[in-house]
């Protein structure tokens, strides 16, 4: 009787030791399945995140581009205009001149500020090498001079100066294109900027913006 208690004793711990070895595996089991399924869903999650913000960054690029592709409203378009070089008076289409012929030398227009009027012949010079010309007459306020000061001292390839002719207080102009505002703060004028600094409308890209005349 003892020795048969003693096998039964064997084979019940036997039983339990395999019975436990299986709840263990099953618990692995679970827990790898578990783990799998978390890393899935994480990596998902990641891929598609991650496609979701170069899409998006996809689409404001585009967004960008398209506003700076579509025209500025209320710009005037000048065709048809000569590119002579010449060193006599010039009747140009439009006041302030936006393009036409020229004088050989153009005005420095790195962020060059004139505190009085410049030559119109040497300033188109400047707009066939990409530059934008800021100008403005008395009617503009000191602040929105100020601010236009600044922001032409900070943008390459842009020239500023008074000009008593035109019909409105500021106006901004580049080869061929022209837009006239009241105000330093009307949101078209940056656009403009942005759109005509070296834009598209340039006869000559990259050409430079120094060496020329300095007033």
């Amino acid at each position: 009787m003892g020795s048969a208690g003693a096998k039964a004793q064997r084979a019940a711990r036997k039983a339990k030791i395999e019975e436990m070895r299986r709840a263990e595996a099953a618990r692995e089991r679970r827990n790898r399945i578990i783990t799998w399924t978390l890393s899935g869903v994480i990596v998902t999650a990641v891929v598609s995140g991650g496609w979701y913000a170069v899409q998006e960054t996809r689409d404001r690029a585009e967004a960008k581009k398209q506003a700076v592709a579509a025209p500025v409203k209320g710009e005037k378009t000048f065709k048809d205009l000569g590119r002579n070089h010449v060193t006599t008076p010039v009747s140009y289409k439009m006041s302030p001149a936006a393009g036409g012929d020229h004088d050989p030398a153009w005005m420095n227009c790195n962020g060059d500020v004139y505190g009085e009027e410049v030559s119109e012949t040497s300033a188109v010079h400047s707009l066939e090498h990409g530059a934008v010309w800021v100008t403005y007459t008395d009617k503009a306020t000191s602040k929105d001079v100020k601010a236009l000061n600044e922001k032409v001292k900070s943008t390459p390839y842009t020239l500023m100066s008074p000009y008593a002719k035109q019909s409105s207080p500021i106006s901004v102009s580049a080869w061929g294109k022209q837009l006239n505002v009241d105000s330093s703060s009307d949101p078209r004028l940056q656009r403009f900027l942005d759109k005509y600094v070296q834009g598209k409308q340039t006869p000559e890209p990259g050409a430079t913006c120094s060496g020329g005349k300095a007033a």
